[in-house]
């Protein structure tokens, strides 16, 4: 048997499958494409988690593209978290040339240049369907990452939540948070130490200097109604999974907002999914470029809550990628859970480039047709070392890989295309639109002026009478207080009801329900 046949033969052990699946590219041996040694992955596996790794301008981004066609065609929805802008084209078709035509060739595929479904998002000015949240699905813990807080303004954090809770105080926005900081420390100071203890009057003020910051930042547009239903995300159109591409282009200077809120998503979608068992196609599958702005500013803890949602939102049918530069970039506990993993090149400029590409080799199935740590640093841009699961769940062989073109267009689009495509968006109509209703600020200012009113009435007209005793007074004023916060209610949404009183996975993994 000749190299080539034994090549062909090694990769086709780990790849006979009975289900469906994608195929990526084809085996390269000696630097040579070899037809007919198609690198596949089983749908049956891609809730199995990935990574896309690899140097800037090696492919990385038309990888990510080309797994996202390919789950489209085969009706799988999926979510691209787009930092650099240049995922769009998704939306229209690619052009074919003689350069594509001969590598979709050799591959042994057809190219059948199309655009896919695309829906525009955004958490900030860009077009597209505007995603928020509210303070309260947030939650403390998170609330506490993305401002930076230390244990004892955490513990602020904690309280007002519960006072909020306790009390049916909507936190939507961060207006409402501002405010109820401000009544735990002046109004509403003497109820918070009786039920809570004393509150750190220097604490606030170190938090809400930081709301101001992220305010400054632009978060103001992102807290509020009307909240995103995750649902929205799995949709099919003409048979074909839509994706959704969320354009983040202009917070690359925030990482606390980006990692936050890719946070708060993945635990939505873990509470709010159904679970899915062992299924032969994903639900969803969410793709996170740049991740390791997500795991750069993390604390322990909250890398301990990732761990533990990316090995428990599997069951859910959803499959979690990571698009980052090289591996390391990437937390060892959560990389040992990630299935399929792509790697495009790396450069050794340095002595640290040098190791880190030892180190990332080692992440990696021994291959006998292959000296791992050198075709790192030798493939060209469209290739890569590429292993997977099959449908035993077992890593196939190690193929350095001649990755396929994509079939839409390998560009970004013009902004009368973007106008288009979010003029003929469903929920663009649906999520654009501005909601204030009655929340915490507006309650806790009716609960006061109600008091003041009070206190108004409950002065005499005469000085003949003795006036209560200040004790008695500030007792009477407590009982009032106490009384309009258990009486005030708010008719909210049944839906915003519920995500308001179950924190999330976030919360939940904290200890204790919040």
């Amino acid at each position: 048997m000749s190299k080539i046949e034994s090549f062909k033969s090694h990769l086709a052990e780990g790849q006979v499958y009975k289900k469906d699946y994608i195929v990526l590219g084809t085996g390269i041996l000696d630097g040579v494409p070899v037809e007919n040694a198609q690198i596949k992955v089983p749908l049956k596996t891609l809730n199995r988690h990935g990574l896309i790794a690899g140097a800037t301008g090696t492919g990385k981004t038309k990888t990510l593209q080309v797994i996202s066609e390919q789950l489209s065609l085969k009706g799988i929805p999926s979510v691209l978290m787009d930092l650099k802008g240049d995922l769009s084209g998704l939306a229209q078709p690619g052009t074919l040339n003689d350069f594509i035509q001969k590598r979709s060739d050799v591959i042994g595929v057809k190219y059948n240049p199309m655009g896919l479904p695309v829906e525009l998002m955004s958490i900030s000015e860009e077009k597209g369907v505007k995603l928020k949240a509210t303070v309260s699905e947030f939650g403390p813990v998170l609330i506490s990452q993305i401002l930076d807080l230390n244990d004892t303004q955490q513990g602020v954090i904690a309280v007002v939540f519960r006072y909020c809770d306790v009390n049916h105080l909507p936190l939507l926005d961060l207006k409402d948070l501002k405010r109820v900081l401000q009544y735990i420390t002046n109004e509403g100071k003497e109820i918070i130490q009786k039920e809570f203890g004393q509150v750190s009057s220097a604490s606030v003020n170190t938090i809400m200097r930081k709301i101001i910051e992220l305010e400054q930042q632009g978060a103001e547009r992102f807290f509020g109604e009307k909240s995103f239903e995750v649902q929205d995300f799995v949709r099919t159109e003409n048979g074909k999974g839509v994706i959704s591409v969320i354009r983040l282009t202009d917070i690359q200077s925030t990482p606390k907002l980006f990692s936050t809120f890719m946070l708060s998503l993945l635990s939505e979608i873990y509470e709010t999914f159904p679970e899915q068992g062992d299924s032969d196609q994903p639900k969803l599958c969410l793709f996170i470029d740049e991740a390791h702005l997500v795991f750069s500013t993390a604390t322990k803890d909250l890398l301990e809550k990732i761990e533990a949602i990316v090995k428990l939102i599997r069951s859910k049918g959803v499959g979690v990628y990571f698009c980052t530069q090289t591996p390391t970039d990437v937390p060892d506990s959560i990389l040992g859970q990630l299935g399929l993993k792509v790697q495009h090149a790396l450069r050794a400029f340095t002595a640290k480039d040098r190791k880190a590409i030892t180190k990332t080799a080692e992440n990696y199935p021994d291959s006998e047709y292959y000296e791992t740590s050198e075709v790192l640093t030798n493939m060209g841009i469209g290739e890569a070392l590429i292993t997977a699961l099959n449908e035993k769940g077992i890593p196939t062989p190690l193929a350095h890989t001649l990755v396929r073109a994509p079939i839409s267009r390998m560009d970004i689009l013009t902004e009368s295309e973007i106008d288009t495509l979010v003029r003929s968006s469903e929920l663009v109509s649906k999520y654009n639109v501005d909601l204030d209703r009655e929340s915490a600020f507006e309650m806790l200012n009716e609960k006061l002026e109600e008091v003041e009113k009070a206190q108004e009435k409950a002065k005499l007209p005469t000085p003949t009478i003795p006036k209560p005793s200040t004790r008695r007074r500030a007792k009477e004023e407590e009982s009032l207080i106490e009384e309009l916060s258990k009486n005030t209610m708010i008719r909210q949404l049944g839906r915003t009801i519920f995500r308001e009183l179950t924190r999330g996975i976030l919360g939940s993994f904290s200890g204790k329900r919040r």
